[in-house]
C-alpha cells in the first residue's frame, strides 16, 4: 500500500487534500493522528510580498509538524513560483506541491490554479522552473482538463513526469465543472497506466466504500480526501481499515468524538489566539454537528460565543446531553 515521494515513504494511502481555510496546522495534525498518510498545507500564494498578512503568516508555520511536510503553492508566474518554493523550503517544507487544480474564480482569474491547464507551454515553464529551483520533491495537483472538450490531463501528466514531478494528484472533473456534476475516474485510470510516478485520485470520495471502489477502479497509488474529512477526520482510519480488510470500522464512540472535538477546538485557540481561534472553531464545530446529525439549536448558540473557555464549557455540556 505504501508509495514514495522522493526520499519519503508514505505508509498509508489516504491523503488529506489541501483546502484553503481548512487544512491549517491543527487540522493537519489531527488528520495525521486519525490515519492520513500525508497531509498537505493550505494553498500559499506565490507572491511573497503578500506573506506578511495574518492569514499567510499562519499558513507558513511548517515546523513541529508531521513529516513529510508538504506545502502547496499557487500562482501563474514561473519566477514567483520558484521563489515561493525556495522560501517555503527555507521555512521547513519537505515537499512542494503545485496547485493547478483549484477552480475558484479568485484563483483562476489570476491565471493560476486550474486556469493554467489552458496554457500548456506556461505549465511546462512553471514546472521546470520550480523543479529546478529546489532540492526537495515537487508534486502537482491538476484537474482532468480545462473543459469537457479540452481534457489534457494525459498530456500534462506525461510532461510533468518528464520534467521530474514526483507525484500527481488528479481531481476527476474539469475546471468548467468546478464541484458540480459527477466525477469521472476513467481519465485518472488512463493516466495511472501511462506514467510511473505515484498517482492520487481525488473528487467525491466521501467514505470507505467509495475510496476502495475508486482505488480499485483507477489503480491509483493513493486516495485524496478533501471535504469528506471536514467534521469527520476519523474517515482516514475508516478508509485504511476498509482497504486492508474489506470490513467497515465501527464509528468512533461518542466519548472519543467528544475528546477529539474538544482537543481540536483547544488547539485552534492555541494556534490562532483567542480572537481568531474562537471564530475559526465555529466552522469546524459546525461540521462536527453535521456529522453528528445534530438538529438542536446548539449550533446557533455556539456561533454567538466569543470566549474560548465558554466554547469549551458549552461543548462539554452539549456532549453530556447526548
Amino acid at each position: 500500500m505504501a508509495f514514495a515521494i522522493g526520499p519519503y515513504c508514505v505508509e498509508k494511502p489516504v491523503i488529506l487534500a489541501p483546502m484553503a481555510g481548512v487544512t491549517d496546522l491543527p487540522f493537519r495534525r489531527l488528520c495525521h493522528d486519525q490515519g492520513a498518510g500525508l497531509v498537505v498545507s493550505e494553498m500559499v500564494t506565490s507572491d511573497v510580498r503578500l506573506w506578511n498578512s495574518t492569514k499567510s503568516r499562519h499558513r507558513l508555520v511548517h515546523d513541529h509538524e508531521v513529516s513529510p511536510r508538504s506545502v502547496q503553492i499557487a500562482g501563474g508566474d514561473p519566477q514567483m513560483m520558484a521563489e515561493a518554493a525556495r522560501q517555503n523550503v527555507a521555512l521547513g517544507a519537505q515537499i512542494i506541491d503545485i496547485n493547478m487544480g483549484c477552480p475558484a474564480k479568485k484563483v483562476c482569474n489570476k491565471a493560476a490554479g486550474s486556469a493554467l491547464l489552458k496554457d500548456e507551454s506556461l505549465v511546462r515553464e512553471i514546472l521546470e522552473t520550480v523543479v529546478n529551483s529546489v532540492s526537495v520533491p515537487v508534486t502537482l495537483k491538476i484537474r482532468t482538463g480545462w473543459s469537457q472538450e479540452q481534457k489534457n490531463a494525459m498530456t500534462i501528466a506525461k510532461m510533468a513526469e518528464d520534467i521530474g514531478i514526483q507525484a500527481l494528484a488528479i481531481h476527476g472533473r474539469t475546471r468548467e465543472c468546478k464541484f458540480q456534476g459527477s466525477v469521472e475516474y476513467d481519465t485518472i485510470a488512463e493516466v495511472k497506466q501511462a506514467i510511473q510516478i505515484p498517482v492520487f485520485a481525488n473528487g467525491d470520495i466521501k467514505d470507505a466504500k467509495t475510496a476502495k471502489f475508486v482505488k480499485d477502479y483507477t489503480q491509483a497509488d493513493g486516495i485524496m480526501i478533501g471535504r469528506a474529512a471536514q467534521g469527520k477526520p476519523w474517515v482516514f482510519n475508516e478508509i485504511n481499515h476498509y482497504l486492508q480488510t474489506s470490513e467497515l470500522l465501527d464509528p468512533p464512540a461518542l466519548a472519543e468524538v467528544k475528546a477529539l472535538v474538544i482537543k481540536h477546538v483547544h488547539n485552534l485557540h492555541q494556534f490562532y489566539g483567542d480572537y481568531l481561534g474562537v471564530r475559526i472553531a465555529r466552522k469546524h464545530v459546525g461540521w462536527y454537528l453535521q456529522t453528528l446529525a445534530d438538529n438542536t439549536q446548539f449550533r446557533s448558540v455556539f456561533n454567538r460565543i466569543d470566549n474560548t473557555q465558554e466554547q469549551l464549557d458549552q461543548l462539554e455540556e452539549f456532549f453530556a446531553r447526548q
